[in-house]
């Protein structure tokens, strides 16, 4: 059985041989690094969507008193606090903020752990002073200082070191920006502005420097180490890497191909899932297999599907199917839990195949939110509207979505040829038939089938719906295949569209 690891980026480094040679190094290393570009400073606020411009102007090189020696570092930016105020450290990072106040310079500094505000003190390390003036974003430096607590007024409970700050008393470029920045690395936490990925990935050394990124890799991170520990710790899994390049074999997909040097005009095929090699493993005569296995599927992009993906695969010789099931809840809950901190229902809500589509119209359901689809079916047996008894005549259903409100978001214009509408078409219904119900109970919307319905009908429709005043109701006729399709592509879209989750997805495309 496979378990995707969905939204968590995977960074892949390529390594190449090398000679290593040994030599007797002194322990400076002379820097002989020509710097011809001009740093155009700006005065930065406190906000940090604030930009700089670096231009390419031709200026003095900025020369270098002291030979670039190797950085000791002392201490992490983030893991300072109030206890280590007095000591003398060391810091290593990048410039995240570079700022001039009442003739003093501040910088905020950026490494792995977070970031610490440095300052200068003019008076008394003048040369630290200068050296931070000339500064700008992404600057790589290396920054002595003595850690302080903050004045009262400068105290910034935003920020995990928010107390304190460094007085810097030496201060060394380690690498300089001689370019204009494509975007800005770090932003305020509440800023809006989205990067194109195209520039992200064009300059993705730089993408992978911001927090998101970097909050979504050590997320992968602890949740396959959790995976790994609780897999083989808890439950006696042994961890088996299978080939990637093998023989190409039947799946659901096509396959990445690669061609052999040795054997012209033959080709390996990448895996799109190890399940023969599960296969032979557990025919091999191994109790509990797993993997963290890279996958590749040559197909069109899709919601839930990418060229490459990891996925963990597990496979257990002689396990009944509620121990399966009991070992991938508890796998699941653990990994929230400790993660996130959430806690996960024991054990977890099941449904048959034949609820998910009647309730849903998809065999994978988005349950974030309560909008359940119902068969009318019977409501509208021997009905006077056309369009109603010639899909029952031939065998086909009649379901609803009661959208709660509805009709305070949605117009007739929408309805009848707006965005919910073409949703509708786009599934491959011929239209969209709708009724609204009033404040006074009573029903509008297509005349042909409101007039269809006397007052027991109308009753019967409401308490199957469960509709009040206001409530919009969404009909799809037709086969049941294609009743579930339509009406899952608009459950999800109005779930998404009035706000009742954060994202809504279908997997009814797919």
């Amino acid at each position: 059985m496979s378990l995707f690891l969905k939204a968590l980026p995977l960074m892949a480094f390529r390594t190449r041989p090398c000679l290593v040679f040994l030599c007797r190094v002194s322990n400076t290393i002379p820097l002989s690094l020509s710097r011809t570009s001009t740093r155009t400073r700006t005065v930065f606020s406190n906000s940090a969507s604030a930009s700089e411009t670096l231009t390419s102007n031709a200026k003095p090189p900025l020369a270098l008193s002291e030979p670039l020696e190797w950085v000791n570092r002392t201490a992490f930016c983030g893991k300072l606090s109030s206890n280590d105020v007095g000591k003398s450290v060391q810091l290593c990072g990048w410039v995240a903020l570079h700022r001039v106040h009442g003739g003093l310079t501040f910088l905020n500094l950026r490494d792995h752990t977070g970031i610490i505000q440095v300052t200068t003190l003019p008076d008394e390390f003048p040369d630290a002073h200068s050296a931070i003036n000339d500064l700008r974003l992404e600057y790589v430096v290396a920054i002595e200082g003595v850690v302080r607590s903050r004045p009262n007024e400068s105290i910034n409970k935003k920020m995990q070191t928010g107390f304190i700050e460094v007085a810097a008393n030496r201060v060394q470029v380690l690498n300089s920006v001689n370019s204009k920045l494509p975007f800005l690395v770090t932003t305020a936490d509440d800023a809006k502005d989205s990067l194109k990925e195209e520039i992200r990935l064009r300059y993705r050394c730089l993408d992978l420097r911001r927090q998101q990124m970097n909050f979504n890799i050590l997320l992968r991170h602890k949740v396959v180490k959790l995976i790994r520990r609780y897999l083989e710790d808890i439950h006696g899994f042994v961890e088996i890497e299978t080939p990637i390049l093998s023989r190409s074999t039947p799946e659901g997909a096509r396959d990445y191909l690669v061609p052999s040097r040795i054997q012209p005009g033959t080709f390996y095929a990448l895996p799109q899932s190890p399940q023969l090699f599960k296969q032979m493993l557990m025919v091999a005569g191994f109790d509990k297999y797993y993997q963290i296995a890279r996958c590749f599927r040559d197909e069109d992009l899709r919601a839930d599907r990418q060229p490459e993906f990891t996925q963990l695969d597990m496979e257990m010789a002689f396990t009944p199917y509620e121990d399966m099931l009991t070992l991938n809840e508890e796998l699941i809950r653990k990994v929230f839990l400790e993660i996130k901190g959430v806690e996960l229902p024991n054990p977890f809500p099941r449904l048959t195949y034949a609820e998910a589509m009647s309730r849903y119209g998809s065999d994978r359901p988005d349950t974030r939110f309560d909008l359940d689809l119902k068969d009318v079916s019977d409501i509208f047996s021997g009905s006077s509207f056309k369009v109603f008894s010639d899909s029952l005549e031939n065998g086909g259903v009649i379901k609803v979505l009661c959208v709660p409100s509805g009709t305070k978001k949605y117009s007739n214009s929408a309805l009848k040829k707006g965005d919910i509408y073409n949703e509708a078409l786009k599934s491959g219904a011929k239209g969209l038939p709708f009724l609204k119900v009033l404040d006074d109970g009573n029903i509008e919307g297509i005349s042909v089938l409101v007039s269809s319905m006397d007052p027991t009908t109308r009753g019967n429709l409401l308490r199957r719906c469960s509709a009040g005043p206001s409530d919009l109701i969404l009909f799809a006729v037709g086969h049941h295949a294609s009743v579930n399709k339509t009406l899952d592509r608009l459950r999800v879209y109005v779930a998404h569209d009035l706000g009742l989750v954060d994202h809504a997805f279908s997997f009814v495309d797919h």
